[in-house]
């Protein structure tokens, strides 16, 4: 029982990170549309999100593979919550 508890803050860092990961992509692709580089954002996105979030991952399991589970259900849990909750795109008009 001790330690389904110690996972927990591991379960929250993913939960973080998750938000903080594909919040960044929608601000991204936000930003990218209606820049004149839209590829230096996606790429400067990417390398600066998986970085971070794998950087979390790596603190947040502390060489335990419990709490890395943990913190990859919350990744998980926050991407199933976004890609239900958002809206899907409008589509696009006819050129």
């Amino acid at each position: 029982m001790s330690e389904t508890f110690a996972c927990l803050p591991a379960l929250a860092a993913g939960l973080l990170l998750g938000a903080m990961f594909f919040g960044g992509l929608w601000w991204t692709v936000r930003r990218a549309i209606s820049s004149s580089v839209p590829a230096a954002w996606f790429l400067g996105s990417m390398l600066l999100r998986t970085s971070l979030t794998a950087a979390g991952f790596y603190y947040a399991a502390a060489g335990q593979w419990q709490k890395l589970v943990a913190c990859l259900i919350g990744f998980i849990a926050v991407r199933m919550f976004i890609t239900r909750w958002m809206p899907a795109p409008a589509p696009a008009a006819p050129r």
